[in-house]
């Protein structure tokens, strides 16, 4: 009988399971294989179950030895993206009955390493992450290290950056690239898009440190514009739109179109304002 006939009506509980699912799974465990395999897997599906819910179940009920990278299950880290049918994808937001399909094709994230099964090296995107200087930099680096008050900034000033603050650094605009799957120094839409963010800034003066790591031959020249990162992007950070506002702040700064601006002031501290004994102290800094 195929999967399809197997599904039931639904009664409205959630523990019913609905139908039968095949989660055929890229495996690859270096110890034992020279190349990765794939290996099918009959997964019943309850509503509201999510791809990371049938990994699990075949984990604790089919195969222990299954790998895969998840904390937070909640779309909030970013740890458990994978290939999922296609499309680089968070699972622990992926429900399977959304997919509308019987067969469930599961890989590690392209334009990765692979570590083991679906758990993808992303040390790479780190290091080109960190090569961008994702940090605010200031002539007052003594504020920065130990501040004494917050730096100005308007309502205005944040909405011009913020969608591109949400990034957690999953890895699906990377594994969609279609540049960085021809071109493995390409950057990349994640380091870009985050090298515009603090640009943005206006608490920030590190556009002329940042430069040169993004405007070189393996830099946001190379985006094509494919859009491809913003469409799997599932915290909406537009990153192809990123990339585009970055070129466009490289050339105007080139053309001298636009002035270095001076970074934003320390606020005073609030006059006639008693702290609330109810709220506790900060705590010290754990690290140095």
């Amino acid at each position: 009988m195929s999967h399809s006939h197997e599904e039931k009506r639904s009664s409205g509980d959630a523990t019913e399971v609905v139908k039968t699912v095949t989660y055929r799974v890229r495996r690859y465990i270096p110890e034992q294989d020279t190349q990765p395999r794939w290996q099918d897997f009959a997964v019943p599906v309850t509503r509201g179950m999510t791809v990371l819910d049938g990994l699990g179940y075949i984990k604790e009920n089919l195969d222990s030895t299954l790998a895969w990278r998840s904390s937070c299950r909640m779309a909030v880290c970013g740890s458990c993206a994978m290939f999922i049918n296609g499309l680089p994808r968070l699972a622990c937001e992926t429900q399977i009955l959304d997919l509308k399909t019987d067969v469930l094709e599961i890989a590690p994230l392209p334009n990765t390493e692979n570590v083991r099964d679906l758990v993808p090296d992303l040390s790479r995107l780190f290091e080109k992450h960190k090569r961008t200087k994702p940090w605010l930099i200031r002539s007052d680096q003594e504020e920065l290290d130990q501040p004494t008050a917050e730096y100005a900034q308007s309502p205005e000033e944040l909405e011009s950056y913020m969608q591109f603050s949400y990034c957690m650094k999953c890895a699906c605009c990377m594994a969609a690239c279609p540049t960085l799957a021809t071109d493995p120094e390409f950057l990349g839409p994640q380091p870009l898009t985050q090298a515009y963010r603090f640009t943005a800034d206006p608490r920030d003066g590190g556009f002329a440190e940042r430069r040169d790591a993004v405007a070189n031959a393996d830099g946001v020249w190379k985006c094509h514009f494919a859009g491809a990162c913003s469409e799997v992007c599932p915290k909406g950070v537009d990153p192809a739109f990123g990339n585009q506002l970055l070129k466009r702040e490289l050339v105007f700064r080139y053309l001298k179109l636009r002035k270095d601006r001076p970074t934003s002031p320390l606020l005073a501290p609030p006059e006639g304002v008693e702290r609330n004994p109810k709220i506790p102290e900060a705590p010290e800094p754990t690290v140095e």
